[in-house]
């Protein structure tokens, strides 16, 4: 046990280093999305986010967007706990056989306007979990859903960049 604890504390922490993304870039892109919101909605972006049944991988990317990095509150986007608070739900993962009804509740606590974005390979049909029987399928195939962002997991930038093109009003309905 000595030796383990002497050849952990010689070598350090047996951890990557985080991946640096364009400071500047993602910061000109969540001041771009946030004023745009405010232009188009005349507040904030409130966002919801519901895991339909994903494996977590998309919501740590999507938590990601709170952390110090991207820190996306300090540009006027917040994420909210009710979907009554919402403009935009943000579904990750293939909707499960018991989530399916707590989706569609949520979609329908959602005042209108609202947009749905289904963030993921799996969220869109075609992820690892795509033709399982736990899953009734894509979020497409239960509510309507204005964008998706593919990726497995899809990065914050490609998230942002996602949420931008939607309330630019520049991003191709998928219904």
């Amino acid at each position: 046990m000595h030796i383990l604890l002497l050849d952990a504390l010689l070598k350090g922490p047996a951890t990557e280093r985080a991946p640096s993304p364009d400071e500047a870039a993602v910061a000109d892109l969540a001041r771009a999305l946030g004023t745009r919101a405010r232009a188009r909605l005349g507040r904030s972006l409130a966002i919801r986010e519901v895991d339909a049944g994903s494996c977590n991988a998309c919501e740590l990317e999507i938590q990601a967007l709170g952390n110090p990095v991207y820190d996306v509150e300090r540009f006027g986007l917040k994420f909210v706990a009710s979907p009554r608070h919402a403009d935009v739900l943000l579904v990750t993962g293939p909707v499960s056989w018991n989530m399916r009804e707590g989706l569609e509740r949520t979609y329908a606590a959602t005042p209108d306007p609202k947009w749905v974005v289904a963030a993921g390979d799996c969220a869109a049909g075609f992820g690892v979990f795509a033709e399982s029987r736990a899953c009734a399928g894509a979020v497409a195939k239960i509510i309507p859903v204005d964008l998706v962002i593919p990726g497995c997991p899809p990065t914050p930038t490609d998230l942002l960049k996602g949420l931008l093109a939607l309330v630019e009003g520049t991003a191709r309905p998928t219904r």
